[in-house]
């Protein structure tokens, strides 16, 4: 089944090549596309899409206030921001309102539709850089007043690779666990922290701190 894709994307350019790439692209079905979050707002709810390229610097209402009305009512749809932005206040603005992906305009065309399998089947693609800048936010930040119960070491081990993108019968192989184990620890992450989204997760443990974090995974 092909993997519906809307885009929104005020450059009226960018969005002309996004449109032609997806458009020809086997796999994808191109439902939509707009020129601002307003236009978004009004007609993605009608006829949603597995996956929405969002830029995050849209006129009038931005691309992660786009999401963040957006999410609630396309609870299933995946939104992967496109950006020339990749500093890690607006990464983690973007994830915590929902995000799934974070890719820079620059990317490729291979890849960015690499990415969109990616997210569609539980994935959190980000390209190389970001998903440094991401670590490296990690190991600055130091541990605060942890928010709620405090995570276990595997339940660390666990957002750390989600933190990574890996999907969960990735996390289950790389730490030989089952994949209903892995959903254990993860509902266990979520009550803990008090969120109710991978994304979220990310972002508020972002923000508590992290020990430990491993190596990037290659985008």
């Amino acid at each position: 089944m092909a993997i519906k894709v809307s885009i929104v994307e005020d450059d009226e350019p960018a969005r002309k090549i996004f449109v032609d790439w997806l458009g020809r692209a086997e796999g994808f079905d191109l439902v939509s596309h707009h020129g601002s979050g307003e236009g978004a707002l009004k007609s993605l709810p009608a006829n949603p899409p597995d996956v929405v390229l969002m830029d995050i610097n849209l006129p009038g209402i931005n691309g992660v206030e786009t999401i963040r009305q957006l999410k609630p009512l396309l609870p299933k749809t995946q939104f992967v921001m496109l950006t020339v932005y990749e500093d890690a206040d607006n990464i983690f603005k973007a994830l915590s309102v929902g995000a799934s992906g974070y890719l820079l305009k620059q990317t490729p065309l291979a890849e960015l539709l690499a990415a969109l399998r990616d997210v569609s089947s539980g994935g959190s693609p980000m390209t190389s850089n970001i998903a440094r800048k991401v670590v490296q936010s990690f190991q600055e930040l130091r541990p605060a007043a942890p928010e709620g119960e405090e995570l276990s070491p595997r339940e660390k081990e666990v957002l750390d690779l989600l933190a990574r993108g890996y999907l969960y019968k990735e996390i289950a192989e790389a730490l030989t666990i089952s994949v209903p184990t892995v959903n254990t620890y993860i509902r266990r992450i979520y009550e803990k922290l008090h969120v109710r989204s991978r994304a979220q997760a990310v972002a508020k443990y972002a923000h508590l701190g992290s020990r430990d974090v491993p190596p990037t995974r290659r985008a």
